[in-house]
């Protein structure tokens, strides 16, 4: 990670609204290096996105295409990793969650798991000064059961190592199936059912939302997927019901600060309804006349 560069002031039509104001406030008191007016200064703070989801697809595609081995995609793809965790520092967002790896991933060649799994021990340690000395918290989501050893204790020393940061968090999302995710929920919430500490009645959508492997963190208000297919792949069903969803053709590896730009921009042009309505336009001129 780099310098976050100088700080740069909003400007008065971004401040035009309280709840801009109350944003760029809040995203400034998070992590003061932050300089959304600077990088985006056509959007107002209250439209940029908390927590963005990103669906990491592509990289063998990317290598494949240029007659290389598909690990090279997954190389070159952490340097995409480290432009996103920086611009999106820099922008202001909260929270970054990456489909790092997913248990359907197991399916792959044995050769590329191996590499997988060698490039995640080596991203922890590399990483793990920097990120901490940036404010960035890392957090674990997924199964640590059948990872290897190797990649277990560096994903737990990387969260050790950042736990007490309080900037960007990023959400690495490892051995991480929805559906599996769900289904430990479950078993939690009926073994203390089971336990007399609570009871079916009191079951209801926060029980659940603090059960999942998420607990604590506010929903993605936006889903990023690179590689151009149109679909969720059992990642954060339940928590991306209400996310606006951003499909790009280009592979992960080309996916760089402008991209991640130019989503939270179509982000911001949106109306978020949570099935309500548009709101009424507000009215201009003199409201006096």
């Amino acid at each position: 990670m780099h310098s976050l560069g100088p700080d740069t002031q909003p400007g008065a039509q971004q401040m035009s609204r309280p709840e801009d104001r109350a944003a760029f406030d809040r995203i400034k008191a998070r992590y003061p290096g932050a300089d959304p007016a600077g990088i985006l200064p056509d959007v107002p703070p209250s439209k940029i996105p908390r927590h963005i989801a990103i669906i990491m697809d592509g990289n063998g595609r990317w290598a494949e295409e240029r007659g290389f081995p598909r690990v090279v995609g997954h190389r070159n793809g952490m340097k995409a990793v480290r432009d996103t965790i920086e611009t999106a520092a820099k922008v202001g967002i909260e929270v970054v969650t990456l489909y790092s790896f997913s248990t359907e991933n197991w399916s792959r060649p044995s050769d590329e798991i191996q590499a997988l799994m060698q490039m995640c021990v080596m991203y922890c340690a590399g990483e793990q000064e920097a990120l901490a000395e940036h404010n960035v918290r890392v957090r674990v989501l997924g199964r640590r059961q059948g990872l290897p050893d190797e990649v277990v204790e560096a994903l737990s020393q990387l969260e050790a190592a950042t736990k007490d940061c309080s900037g960007l968090t990023v959400c690495l999302a490892i051995n991480y199936g929805s559906r599996d995710e769900i289904v430990d929920a479950v078993r939690s919430i009926a073994a203390r059912v089971k336990a007399g500490q609570l009871e079916p009645e009191e079951i209801g959508q926060i029980t659940i939302a603090d059960s999942l492997y998420t607990s604590g963190i506010a929903d993605p208000d936006l889903l990023i997927r690179t590689g151009g297919d149109c679909r969720v792949s059992n990642y954060l069903l339940w928590q991306i019901s209400y996310a606006e969803i951003i499909v790009l053709d280009e592979y992960w590896p080309d996916f760089d600060a402008q991209a991640l730009c130019g989503a939270v921009r179509s982000f911001a042009s949106r109306s978020r309804r949570f099935g309500g309505l548009d709101p009424a336009p507000v009215p201009t001129g003199d409201l006096g006349s």
